[in-house]
C-alpha cells in the first residue's frame, strides 16, 4: 500500500498577500534544474524584454499624444490595488483550501487558540460532526458539476440569449466545480418545536477551485469566475412529515442570516477586483442571494402534490418582537477640531438589523448620552437562530465612524418575554445601549383586541415614534386566479397583483401570458386597528395600466372570523363576470403575555441559561450593564437642619420717641420688631402708640447648628421719615440648643429702658407617628395674631436625579430643572445640562402644619417651560413608613413609561415641650400663663380690634353664618412675585329669588391699572362658589407689603336689572400679613352698609 504523503499545514500553505505571483516566472535556480538549451534561454530573454516594453509603452503614448501624468498615475494606482486585492482573495482561497482538507490536523494544533479559528462541531457540543455525508458529497460532486454544466449550457444560456439583442452569441466556454467539494462541517437538528417537522441547521463551507468562463464573441468579450468561498449557516425543514412515501412533504431551504461571500475574479470581471468595486460587487451577488435564500426569503421543493406551497414558503412567523432604543450613554467621542487638538464628542445613531430587515435611528447632535426614544416592531421567522444586531456610528459628512456593537438572539426574548437591559458596546472603548425587548405572541382569537388596542394608545400617547405601534399582523397567501379578462386585441394579460393595507403597498410577481395565473405568493402587514382598516387588491396586467379586477374586504370581516382566517375563491369587481381569485387571509393579534414572564430571570447574555441560544464563533457575549443606583446616596449632612420656634410675646417699658408740637408733649411710641437670624428678617406688625405692646406671634426659622450664631432682636419705633432705635436683644443659638426650651424676659441693650417678652424652643425631631395625634391637639389651641399655624413636622427632600425623561417638541435632549412645593412654599433646582438622565444632588427641607392633609408636588420641565413630568405625593405615605423615610425611584405622570425620579423623603415630627406638657404633666393653668391667648394678647391692645381684617380662626368659623372669602397670600423670593388665591365663598346672601351668578373682583391699592385689577370667572347659580384661581403679580416684598387689598364678591348682572350687584366687600392691609411664610385664611365680608 503506498503511503499517504503528508499535507502541509494551513499555516504553511497560506501565501503571503503581498507576494509577488511573478515570481513563478523567474528562473528556476541551477541546483533545482536541469540546463535550459539555448533557444529556451533566448526566447525567455526575450518574453521578459516584451514585458518591460509593454509596461513601458503606456508612459511613452502619455507623453506622446499629450496626456497628463496624472492619468498613468491614476492607472499604475488602480493597478496596483487590483494587484493587492486579487492576492488577498487567492491567499485566502488557498489557506481556506488547506483547512478544509485538513481539518483534523489543524483543529488539534489550533485547540488552544481562539475558537474563531474552529468549526462549529469544536464550538458548540451539540452540533454533530457528519463526515459520512462529506463523503457523499465528495463522491456526487462530479455528477453535481455534469449537471450544472447541463444546466447552464441547454438552459440559461439560451434564455439570456433571448433577453437581449446584444447577447445573442453569449457562450459558456467552460464549467467546472474543481475537485473540492462543498463541505457540511457540522449539523444541529430540532425536533421538539413541531412534531410534524424535522429541522436542520447546516453549517457549510465551501473553498472550491471552480472556474466557470463566459464569452460574447461580438464584442470579443470574456469574462469568468475562477475560486470561491461561501460560509454559513443553512436551515433546512422538513416538513409536514406524511405517512406515505416519500415521509417528507417538501424541503425547505434558506440562510438564517448573510453567508460570507468571496469571489475571485477573471476576464474583463477582473475589474471588479479594484478596491471600491470589489465591495460593491460581492454585495450585489449577496443582495441577488439573500432575495431568494435569505430569511424572510425560503426556496421550497415540494416532494408531493397537493401542498400550499405558499404556506409552506411563508409560514405565520414564530413571534413578534418590539423594540424599544432608548438611550445610550458613554459613547466614545469621534468629532476633533484644529486637527485633532480640540476634543469634541459624536452626532450618534443606531442601524438596527433583523434578517433583511433594517431600521436607522435619528442621529442626536453633539452628545455622548444620546436620547433616542424610538421603537420598531420586526417580524421573527426563526427562534433559535434569528439574532438583533445593533450598530451604532457617528454621523460625519464624509465618512461615519463606528462607536460599537451588539448581537442578541432573539430567542432569549421569547423566553423572557420582556428584557429591559443595558449592554455594553463591543469592538468599542466605552459605551452602553438601552433596550427594551417585548415578545409579542400570536393570537388566532379577538377577545383581547380592545385591550391590546388600550395598551397601544398608552405607548402612541407617550411614544416619540412616527409609527404607532400594531394591534395584529395580517398575513395574504395569494394563490391562483381564474377567466381574468382578456386585453384589447383578445390577447392574454400578464398579471400582477397589488395588496394594499392603509399606506403600504406590496406587488406579486408577474406571471406572463395568461388569464389563469398560479402566483403562490405571501405577504405579510402590520395592522394598527382592524376595526377601522380594509384590504385592497388590485389585478393588473405587468404595465400596471389596465387594471384587470379589484378586491376590497373590511378586516373587520375577519374578526367573526373562525380563528381570524378566511381561506375561499373571491369575485373580483370591475372584471369578467366569472373572473374571481383565490387568496387565504390570516389576522393575529399582538400580545404581551406578562403573565408568561419566568419567575427565575432569563440570563440576557446568550449562551447562559439558554441551550438553544448560539453564537458564531469568535462572537464576543453581551454584557447587560446595570447603571441605576436603587437608592439615593446623600451627603452626611443631610436632614440634620433643626427647627427654632420663636414666640414674640410682649414688651414693656419702652421709650417715647413721638413728640408733639415740637417736643412740648411727650408722645409715645409705634414700635415694632426685626427678626435676625440665619440670613432671614422677620418683621412684627406695628402697635400703634403703646410703651406696652403686646404682639403674641409666633415665627419658625429652619437653621443648621453652625457655631457664631446669633438670633437678633432689634426695636424700632415706625415713623414717616427714619424709624426710631427702642433696643436690641442678643440670644446665642449654641444656648438656646443647649437649652432646648426658654420663657423668660430680656432686657434690651443700647437704650435707657425696656425688656422683651421671648418664648423660644429648639424644637426636638422624632420619628415616632404616635406623637401626631398629640403634636396636633396641641397646636389646634394655639391662636396667634400674626395667623401663623405652628408646624408639626418638618419634612426633609434629596433629589438626586431623573431617568428617561421626554425629549423637547424638536426632538432634543431638556435641560431640566425640577420645582418641588407644598401649598404655597416652592423651591427650584438647577438647571441641568441637555440630558434626559439630568443629575441634580440637591437638598430641600419643609414645613408641614398637618401631615395628613399636605402634598408634596415635584414638577420637571425644560428651562421652567416646557412640562418633562411630575409627581405628586401625598405626605401621609411617609406615616406608616420605617422611620417614616421613603428612599426609591418614583413614576412620573405626563412622561414617559421609563420616566421616573429618584429622591428620599424623610419626616420628623416635631415634638415641642408644651406639648409634651399638655398631656397631662402640665396644667392647662401653666401653659396658659407661659403663651397668652388671642384674646388677652388682644385686649391689651386695644387697636388691634379695630382693624379693618375680620378674620375667623379656622375652617370650623362658619358655625357663625356669616359670609366669607378663603384666601391666600404669598410671596416668591425666587421668582420676586406674589401670589393671591381666591378659593372659594361661602355664606353668601341671596337677594332675590334666584342663586346670583358669583364672581370676584380685586384691586390693589393704591395703583388702579389693568395690572392691579383682577377678576375671577362667574361661577352660575351658586351660593357657595370655589374658584381657585391664582393671581401673579411681579413686585418687590417691600412694594407687596405696602399694598391695599380691596376685594368685593359681586352678582353678575346685566345693565338693566334691578337685582343687587354687591354681596360682600373686604379690605387688608398686606403689610399686617406674613408673606414670606404665607398665609390661608377664611376672612369675614362686610355688606354695603359697613
Amino acid at each position: 500500500m503506498q503511503q499517504k504523503q503528508p499535507m502541509p499545514s494551513a499555516d504553511a500553505a497560506r501565501p503571503s498577500a503581498g507576494a509577488v505571483p511573478e515570481a513563478a516566472d523567474s528562473a528556476p535556480s541551477e541546483d533545482a534544474q536541469p540546463h535550459d538549451s539555448p533557444g529556451k534561454h533566448a526566447v525567455s530573454v526575450l518574453w521578459s524584454f516584451g514585458k518591460c516594453l509593454g509596461a513601458l509603452l503606456p508612459v511613452y503614448l502619455a507623453g506622446y499624444f499629450g496626456f497628463s501624468i496624472s492619468l498613468v498615475l491614476l492607472g499604475l494606482l488602480a493597478y496596483t490595488g487590483w494587484k493587492h486585492s486579487r492576492d488577498g482573495k487567492q491567499a485566502r482561497l488557498q489557506s481556506a483550501m488547506c483547512f478544509l482538507e485538513n481539518e483534523q490536523d489543524v483543529t488539534t494544533t489550533r485547540v488552544f487558540r481562539s475558537k474563531r479559528d474552529l468549526p462549529a462541531w469544536v464550538s458548540f457540543p451539540d452540533v454533530e460532526k457528519v463526515e459520512w455525508m462529506n463523503k457523499i458529497l465528495l463522491q456526487a460532486w462530479p455528477f453535481i458539476g455534469q449537471y450544472l454544466e447541463k444546466l447552464l449550457v441547454e438552459t440559461i444560456a439560451p434564455s439570456i440569449r433571448a433577453t437581449s439583442a446584444h447577447l445573442q452569441t453569449l457562450s459558456f466556454t467552460k464549467v467546472d466545480l474543481g475537485d473540492r467539494a462543498m463541505k457540511v462541517v457540522g449539523v444541529k437538528a430540532y425536533t421538539e418545536h413541531d412534531k410534524r417537522q424535522v429541522i436542520l441547521d447546516l453549517y457549510i463551507s465551501y473553498a472550491g477551485d471552480v472556474e466557470i468562463n463566459v464569452e460574447v464573441k461580438k464584442y470579443f468579450c470574456k469574462a469568468g469566475v475562477k475560486g470561491i468561498q461561501l460560509h454559513g449557516k443553512l436551515r433546512v425543514i422538513l416538513e409536514p412529515l406524511i405517512g406515505d412515501v416519500p415521509l417528507i412533504g417538501a424541503v425547505t431551504m434558506f440562510f438564517i442570516r448573510r453567508p460570507k461571500l468571496d469571489i475571485n475574479w477573471t476576464g474583463m470581471t477582473n475589474l471588479l477586483d479594484i478596491p471600491g468595486l470589489n465591495a460593491m460587487s460581492d454585495t450585489m451577488i449577496m443582495d441577488a442571494i439573500a432575495s431568494f435564500l435569505v430569511l424572510p426569503n425560503r426556496l421550497t421543493v415540494p416532494l408531493v402534490a397537493n401542498l400550499h406551497i405558499a404556506q409552506l414558503r411563508s409560514p405565520l412567523p414564530r413571534g413578534i418582537v418590539r423594540i424599544h432604543l432608548l438611550e445610550a450613554e458613554n459613547l466614545a467621542a469621534k468629532d476633533n477640531y484644529v486637527k485633532g487638538v480640540i476634543s469634541g464628542k459624536s452626532d450618534p445613531y443606531a442601524v438596527l438589523r433583523v434578517g433583511t430587515q433594517t431600521f436607522t435611528s435619528h442621529h442626536v447632535d453633539n452628545n455622548l448620552n444620546p436620547q433616542w426614544r424610538e421603537m420598531y416592531e420586526v417580524i421573527v421567522h426563526e427562534v433559535p437562530g434569528q439574532e438583533l444586531e445593533l450598530e451604532v456610528f457617528d454621523k460625519d459628512p464624509d465618512q461615519d465612524d463606528f462607536l460599537g456593537r451588539i448581537k442578541l438572539d432573539l430567542g432569549i426574548v421569547k423566553k423572557a418575554v420582556i428584557l429591559d437591559e443595558w449592554y455594553t458596546l463591543k469592538d468599542a472603548q466605552s459605551g452602553q445601549v438601552h433596550l427594551r425587548l417585548e415578545w409579542l405572541s400570536l393570537l388566532p382569537s379577538a377577545e383581547r383586541l380592545t385591550e391590546v388596542l388600550q395598551r397601544n394608545q398608552n405607548i402612541t400617547i407617550s411614544s416619540k415614534t412616527a409609527d404607532p405601534p400594531s394591534a395584529a399582523i395580517l398575513t395574504v397567501y395569494l394563490d391562483r386566479a381564474q377567466d381574468l379578462p382578456f386585453k384589447k386585441g383578445n390577447k392574454d394579460p400578464s398579471p400582477m397583483v397589488q395588496v394594499s393595507v392603509q399606506d403600504t403597498t406590496k406587488e406579486s410577481r408577474t406571471v406572463y401570458g395568461t388569464n389563469n395565473p398560479v402566483w403562490e405568493d405571501a405577504f405579510t402587514f402590520f395592522i394598527q386597528d382592524p376595526r377601522k382598516q380594509d384590504i385592497d387588491i388590485q389585478v393588473k396586467d405587468d404595465d400596471r395600466a389596465l387594471t384587470l379586477g379589484t378586491l376590497s374586504i373590511p378586516l373587520s370581516r375577519l374578526l367573526s372570523s373562525t380563528e381570524l382566517s378566511m381561506d375561499q375563491w373571491f369575485q373580483l369587481e370591475k372584471s369578467g363576470p366569472a373572473s374571481r381569485i383565490y387568496v387565504t387571509f390570516l389576522l393575529r393579534l399582538l400580545w404581551l403575555n406578562e403573565e408568561a414572564i419566568p419567575t427565575t430571570p432569563v440570563s440576557p447574555i446568550p449562551g447562559e441559561g439558554d441551550i438553544e441560544s448560539e453564537v458564531s464563533p469568535g462572537a464576543t457575549k453581551l454584557t447587560p450593564t446595570s447603571k441605576r443606583p436603587e437608592h439615593t446616596s446623600p451627603d452626611s449632612s443631610f436632614a440634620s437642619e433643626g427647627v427654632l420656634r420663636i414666640h414674640l410675646v410682649e414688651a414693656q417699658s419702652l421709650i417715647a420717641k413721638d413728640n408733639l408740637m415740637g417736643g412740648m408733649m411727650k408722645g409715645k411710641s409705634d414700635p415694632y420688631v426685626k427678626i435676625r437670624v440665619g440670613g432671614m428678617v422677620y418683621k412684627s406688625q406695628v402697635i400703634k402708640e403703646n410703651l406696652n405692646p403686646v404682639w403674641n406671634e409666633l415665627y419658625e426659622v429652619i437653621l443648621t447648628q453652625l457655631p457664631g450664631q446669633e438670633v437678633e432682636f432689634d426695636l424700632y419705633d415706625k415713623d414717616l421719615d427714619q424709624d426710631d432705635f427702642l433696643g436690641r436683644v442678643k440670644v446665642s443659638l449654641r444656648e438656646l440648643i443647649s437649652a432646648q426650651f426658654t420663657d423668660q424676659w430680656y432686657t434690651l441693650n443700647d437704650v435707657k429702658s425696656g425688656r422683651l417678652h421671648l418664648v423660644m424652643e429648639w424644637l426636638p425631631k422624632v420619628s415616632d407617628p404616635t406623637r401626631l395625634e398629640q403634636i396636633l391637639h396641641y397646636n389646634s389651641l394655639q391662636s396667634y395674631l400674626n395667623k401663623s399655624v405652628p408646624s408639626v413636622a418638618l419634612l426633609f427632600v434629596y433629589i438626586e436625579r431623573a431617568h428617561g425623561l421626554p425629549l423637547k417638541k424638536s426632538g432634543k435632549e431638556p435641560k431640566a430643572g425640577a420645582e418641588l412645593s407644598i401649598k404655597n412654599v416652592s423651591y427650584r433646582t438647577k438647571v441641568c445640562t441637555s440630558s434626559t438622565s439630568p443629575q441634580w444632588d440637591e437638598a430641600f427641607h419643609f414645613l408641614i402644619h398637618n401631615p395628613r392633609e399636605d402634598t408634596f408636588i415635584v414638577k420637571l420641565s425644560h428651562s421652567w417651560g416646557q412640562a418633562l413630568g411630575a409627581l405628586v405625593f401625598p405626605v401621609r405615605e411617609l406615616l406608616v413608613e420605617k422611620d417614616l423615610l421613603l428612599d426609591r425611584w418614583f413614576n412620573l405622570d405626563g412622561a414617559m413609561p421609563e420616566s421616573q425620579i429618584l429622591l428620599r423623603a424623610e419626616l420628623k415630627l416635631l415634638d415641642c415641650k408644651l406639648a409634651q406638657c399638655s398631656d397631662g404633666t402640665a396644667s392647662a393653668e401653666e401653659v396658659s400663663h407661659m403663651i397668652p391667648s388671642g384674646e388677652a394678647a388682644a385686649a391689651a391692645n386695644s387697636e388691634l380690634r379695630h382693624r379693618n381684617v375680620h378674620a375667623q380662626g379656622g375652617e370650623d368659623a362658619s358655625s357663625s353664618g356669616k359670609a366669607q372669602v378663603k384666601l391666600s397670600f404669598a410671596y416668591s423670593s425666587v421668582e420676586n412675585r406674589m401670589v393671591i388665591t381666591i378659593h372659594a365663598c361661602r355664606n353668601l346672601p341671596s337677594y332675590s329669588k334666584d342663586l346670583p351668578d358669583t364672581y370676584v373682583t380685586f384691586v390693589l391699592l393704591p395703583d388702579k391699572n389693568r395690572n392691579t385689577k383682577k377678576k375671577t370667572s362667574v361661577k352660575k347659580k351658586n351660593l357657595k362658589p370655589e374658584f381657585n384661581e391664582r393671581f401673579y403679580f411681579d413686585m418687590s416684598l417691600e412694594e407687596a407689603k405696602q399694598r391695599h387689598l380691596e376685594l368685593s364678591v359681586k352678582n353678575s348682572v346685566s345693565f338693566m336689572s334691578r337685582e343687587k350687584e354687591l354681596l360682600g366687600k373686604l379690605q387688608i392691609d398686606l403689610n399686617q400679613l406674613d408673606l414670606t411664610t404665607g398665609v390661608t385664611q377664611w376672612y369675614d365680608l362686610l355688606d354695603e352698609t359697613n
